[in-house]
């Protein structure tokens, strides 16, 4: 009889180490990323900018702050304008833009299932597929109160370099889900997430694009490790946008003042100006900042080394990283699983042209 006992509760032991395995397992943070850990709190400065916007909304007296005046540094204006909230829920956008709306005639047929499908999997969501004509409306109207940003959409002479700023204007000022007009929709966006985290304590999701274990990946790709852009999740204000926007704007600006803002004179390509390469710069930048993360001394820095080979989520403060199957599933490489794999949301049909 005692045999038999020790035996059912080896079982029952080997059971649950399996169970709080498989869920601990879930949402790894990054392995060996020391002293990495989220403030715990929303970030005090945008406790204090939510705060004064609410006072000032109130009539309430008292100095105008910094960030609200036309001379403040821009990434002060703009936490001003948009403040960041971690705890609040993810909005119920989705975003899309093309050359036309789904409703005209000229809209591609190659595009409305894709289009379509994220509103069939996601109907509580909100789908907007803003037309080229009303992207310039809208961000003027987003970004009234900070001109130089609307200046430097205004002034972007390629529409790709618009469509790459559009993504990060309108995730920073609304939030919500952008992703490509040639994406597919696999599963709802409520599903993306596994159900024992917190979505109050994450505000940013983001996926991997290219893992090319190579010695030549820079002959094919920016980083490597590449952060996708076609499809980003995002509360409104979250600090990655705002440096991305604020990055975008200051190179516009600069070369605009440098006579030098036109295609085949800029310095910067497409890549490193508006687009994956940037962008990856930018999500690293928010990792190993210590305005946003308790970071000791002789802490690591967060690298590619933390994300390659990831066959699941992982989570680096507020921030959850998908792997490559999530946004590129199917692609046959980089450890890219089917677009049947769990893990994959979103499938990039490569298609879309400016």
């Amino acid at each position: 009889m005692p045999a038999f006992r020790r035996t059912i509760f080896a079982a029952i032991c080997l059971i649950a180490f399996v169970v709080i395995l498989r869920h601990s397992s879930r949402s790894p943070d990054v392995p060996d990323a020391r002293g990495y850990r989220p403030v715990q709190e929303i970030f005090a400065e945008e406790k204090d900018a939510v705060a004064e916007a609410q006072r000032r909304k109130s009539g309430a007296r008292g100095q105008m702050p910094l960030g609200a005046t036309p001379t403040a540094p821009l990434r002060d204006r703009l936490r001003f304008q948009f403040p960041y909230d971690m705890k609040k829920r993810f909005p119920a956008f989705i975003w899309q833009t093309w050359k036309y709306d789904p409703s005209s005639s000229s809209f591609a047929d190659e595009f409305r299932s894709p289009e379509a499908s994220w509103t069939e999997l996601n109907p509580g969501f909100q789908h907007e597929v803003i037309p080229d004509d009303t992207q310039r409306h809208l961000i003027q109207y987003l970004y009234g109160s900070v001109p130089d940003v609307f200046e430097a959409y205004d002034s972007l002479p390629m529409a790709v370099l618009k469509a790459d700023f559009f993504r990060y204007l309108v995730l920073l000022a609304r939030g919500g889900i952008y992703s490509d007009i040639d994406t597919t929709a696999l599963k709802p966006a409520g599903s993306w997430l596994p159900e024992e985290l917190d979505r109050s304590t994450i505000g940013f999701i983001v996926g991997i694009e290219a893992d090319p274990n190579r010695p030549d990946w820079h002959d094919w790709y920016s980083r490597r490790i590449q952060f996708c852009q076609w499809t980003i999740v995002s509360k409104p204000g979250h600090p990655i946008l705002r440096d991305m926007v604020a990055h975008v704007t200051e190179e516009t600006l600069r070369m605009k003042k440098a006579g030098i803002l036109r295609m085949g004179d800029m310095d910067k390509t497409v890549m490193e100006f508006t687009g994956p390469g940037a962008w990856t710069d930018s999500v690293f930048r928010y990792f190993n900042n210590p305005e946003y993360f308790n970071i000791k001394p002789g802490d690591k820095n967060i690298t590619y080394e933390d994300f390659t080979e990831q066959t699941t989520e992982r989570k680096v403060g507020d921030v959850i990283v998908f792997p490559i199957t999530s946004f590129s599933p199917g692609v046959g490489q980089m450890g890219a699983r089917d677009i049947d794999d769990p893990m994959a949301f979103v499938k990039h049909n490569f298609d879309g042209t400016i």
